[in-house]
Formats: C-alpha cells, sequence, structure tokens
C-alpha cells in the first residue's frame, strides 16, 4: 500500500487513532484526526495538535478532502460523515485493515477472535512463540495497537493479534495465517442489529484466508457451527470431545501422537482448557517442539482482571474478574470453584438478558450483590433468587459482602457489564476493586 504523499482522515484519537497517525506520518503520508469529543475532554490534546492536523468537536466535512478514511473500533459505521464517504466513493477502512497493508510480508499473523477468552489465548500464544525464540508482537484488541510497532520492517517473525467483533467489521484485504474464533455468546447487542449480526461480523476474520491458511473452531460451540460455510479452507477443532483434532481428557490435552499434561498448567478451569487447546493448535503450523509448549503452560503468567485471585483476610478469598462483561463469562466465573461463592455483579449493560445466569446463580451463589445502573435491570431479572442484595455505592457493596462472609467463603467481583457507569474501563474497575480490598485488608 502507498503511503507516502496520500492524505489520510482518522476518526477518533483513542490509542489506535494516534498510533495510525503516527505510522503515516513515518512512512510519509498527511494523517488528519477528527474527534467528536471537545478538545478539553482530551489527554494530551496540546500535543495532538502540536503533531498533527486535527479537529475537536465533531466530524466536519474536512475528513471529505481525504484519501482514505480510517475508522477507530469505538465508533458505529453508521454516523452521517461515514454515508457521505459512501456516496463520494471515499474507501473507509479499520486499523487493522491499514495496518496489514502495510506490514512487511515475512511476518505471519496469528488472530484471535471470540466473546471470551480472547486475551489469555492470544497471550498464551505469544508466550509460546517467545519461548521457542521467535521474535513476536502482542497487538490489536489487548491494549497495543497493531499500527504502533515496526511492522513494515522485515524482522518480526509473528504478529499475534486480539480482534474484537469492532475491529472485524471493515476488513477488505485482511488476511491472518492463522485465524481462530473461541466462542460465540451475546455481547455488544447494543451495537449490532441482532446476535447473528454479531456472529456474522466474528467470522470476517475466515473471510480472505486460503489453502495455505489454517481456520480453528471450537466444536463445542453450537453457535460457530451455524456459519461452518463462512469457512472455507484447511478448518480444524479443538474441543472436549475426542473426535476433534486437538482434545481434553483427564487432565491432559491430545493432538495426533502429542499429549500435555495441564496439572500444572499456571491457568485452569474449563475455559482455559480451551483456551489452552486453541494456543497449542494456532501454533501447531510452526514445528514448535512439545518441550517448548508445555514449559509454556507451567510458565505463563496469567492476565489481570480475569479470575485474578487477589488476597485472603480471615480464610476469606477474594478474586477479581473486572474483565467478565457478558453473562457468559460470569458463567465460567461460578463454575470455577467447587464450593459457592459470594458475587458481585452490576455496572452499565449492553441488552443481554441477565436471567439466563438464574440455573447458575442458584447452584453456585451463597449470596448475589448488585451494584451500579443495571440495579433496578438485574434485580428484576433474578426476581426468583432468595439471597440478593442491592447496594449502589461500589465500595459499600464489597464492604457488605466481606461483612457477610465468614472463613472459607468466596468474594468474587464479575460484573456481566461493562464498566463505563462509572469506570473508564474494567482495568480501572478491578485495580479499584483491588485496593478497597487491600485497605480492608488493613
Amino acid at each position: 500500500m502507498k503511503v507516502k504523499n496520500r492524505k489520510f482522515g482518522i476518526l477518533g484519537m483513542a490509542r489506535s487513532g494516534i498510533s495510525v497517525a503516527t505510522k503515516i506520518d513515518e512512512l510519509g503520508g498527511i494523517a488528519f484526526i477528527s474527534e467528536y469529543k471537545d478538545e478539553t475532554e482530551i489527554i494530551n490534546s496540546k500535543q495532538i495538535k502540536q503533531s498533527f492536523r486535527c479537529e475537536f468537536g465533531g466530524h466536519t466535512e474536512k475528513l471529505l478532502q481525504n484519501d482514505i478514511l480510517i475508522l477507530s473500533p469505538g465508533i458505529p459505521r453508521n454516523i452521517p460523515i461515514l454515508q457521505q464517504a459512501e456516496k463520494q466513493n471515499i474507501e473507509v477502512i479499520s486499523e487493522i485493515e491499514f495496518s496489514f497493508r502495510i506490514k512487511h510480508h515475512h511476518s505471519k499473523i496469528i488472530a484471535i477472535t471470540g466473546s471470551n477468552g480472547k486475551s489469555t489465548t492470544v497471550s498464551l500464544i505469544h508466550h509460546i512463540l517467545l519461548t521457542a525464540g521467535h521474535n513476536s508482537i502482542l497487538a490489536g484488541n489487548i491494549g497495543t495497537a497493531f499500527s504502533s510497532y515496526p511492522i513494515e520492517n522485515g524482522d518480526i517473525d509473528f504478529i499475534v493479534l486480539e480482534l474484537s467483533s469492532f475491529q472485524l467489521e471493515l476488513i477488505d484485504t485482511f488476511k491472518p495465517d492463522v485465524a481462530a474464533i473461541l466462542n460465540i455468546t451475546p455481547d455488544h447487542l447494543d451495537r449490532y442489529k441482532s446476535f447473528e449480526d454479531y456472529a456474522k461480523t466474528k467470522f470476517n476474520i475466515f473471510k480472505n484466508q486460503n489453502f495455505h491458511d489454517l481456520a480453528i473452531l471450537n466444536l463445542d460451540d453450537t453457535v460457530s457451527a451455524k456459519f461452518i460455510d463462512k469457512v472455507h479452507f484447511n478448518l480444524k477443532y479443538f474441543s472436549n470431545n475426542s473426535k476433534a483434532d486437538i482434545n481434553y481428557k483427564e487432565n491432559s490435552i491430545y493432538t495426533g501422537s502429542k499429549k500435555f499434561s495441564i496439572k500444572k498448567a499456571s491457568i485452569q478451569g474449563p475455559h482455559n482448557i480451551a483456551n489452552m487447546m486453541c494456543a497449542i493448535l494456532a501454533v501447531s503450523p510452526y514445528n514448535i517442539e512439545k518441550v517448548i509448549i508445555q514449559k509454556s503452560l507451567k510458565t505463563f503468567s496469567p492476565l489481570a482482571h480475569r479470575m485474578e485471585f487477589v488476597t485472603e483476610i480471615n480464610g476469606i478469598k477474594f478474586y477479581n474478574d473486572s474483565k467478565a462483561t457478558n453473562t457468559d463469562s460470569v458463567k465460567y466465573a461460578l463454575q470455577s470453584f467447587n464450593s459457592p461463592i459470594r458475587i458481585i455483579m452490576g455496572g452499565a449493560g449492553k441488552g443481554e438478558d441477565y436471567r439466563i445466569l438464574i440455573p447458575y446463580l442458584q447452584n453456585r451463589a451463597k449470596k448475589v450483590y448488585l451494584t451500579g445502573d443495571t440495579i433496578d435491570e438485574m434485580k428484576e431479572a433474578f426476581e426468583m433468587i432468595k439471597e440478593i442484595e442491592s447496594i449502589k455505592d461500589f465500595e459499600d457493596v464489597i464492604k457488605k459482602a466481606f461483612s457477610d462472609s465468614s472463613p472459607g467463603d468466596i468474594i468474587v467481583l464479575s460484573p456481566a457489564c461493562t464498566s463505563y457507569d462509572k469506570f473508564k474501563n474494567f482495568e480501572e474497575r478491578g485495580n479499584t476493586f483491588k485496593e478497597i480490598v487491600s485497605r480492608l485488608k488493613k
């Protein structure tokens, strides 16, 4: 893709927007950044103005003076300025698509999407590749923009990408060498016309693959099975079913003649077994020794905010699962313990039906504590749950769960909602939870 002397309009000053503008500038292109928020709401707006041509407070027709528009993942595709761009035949792409077009042909791409488990899976794949001595980068939805690395150079062996449905919306030529969908469960229903529309967007990850590439699906995921016609080449499955290309049985993962023990793996639980199977299958085309993969399963560092053990106070254990922003994640949390838990839920909703959690809460929760903007909605959904309490304040709900507890109890923050009612992101929510628990311990 030619960048030099071409004009690019970038919608959004978030992480990926600034990153792609910087890359365009490095490659001799001309970047113009447009931000819907007011200048006073943007951190480092003064520095951004000094570095790039930009506008604040709305997307104006100045964007239409560019050759290509690059849309940040959080911005809907149906806004008026994009409709105007379409009428004028101005191409609109994502930061992922732009980065793919400029990356060096030597670098292999392993891309993972799904409703849950993406970050853990891509981080494990990245860890395996690094342990095997490869030059690997980890980017995408996990936090570091694809375009922020020197991807146009030929010294990166592997690019491991976590991709959200938002990032997959504007895929044109993007083609990963290995692509996987971990699972598809209701999520972001406030963004998409229907659950089916959301699921189809996930399958864009396979859109341009050919017979040289590897596609991976979860054999146990019933939703993925409905869209199997969208995978055209070299499909392999992971599952607890022995018929899958890689499967799990009695503390071991099997693929072909290889067996990997997970007794000492750093991550546990049924959802993480699926993540490990997908990760092992994803690196299978690259002849990585079994001993390297086995070592990686043990030495991998679990990610924060995903069933993260915080501390124990007077025999009461605290777990931070702030990343559980949908109902399916909460199911995993509830199934991760042998004894009932005290679960803290609530935040900003995404249009999900919380009632599907009722049987899990009845069987696995000692008491449910509701907080945040979804209190009334969840209270109505969980009307048949006997042990339930609503407390608006985040710190107060944690204190109440602690005061109710006795030695042996487990308190888990697993919200089933986004954090945007009170926090910038799930990380801030999780860190606040850990700070409050730390004060309780003191």
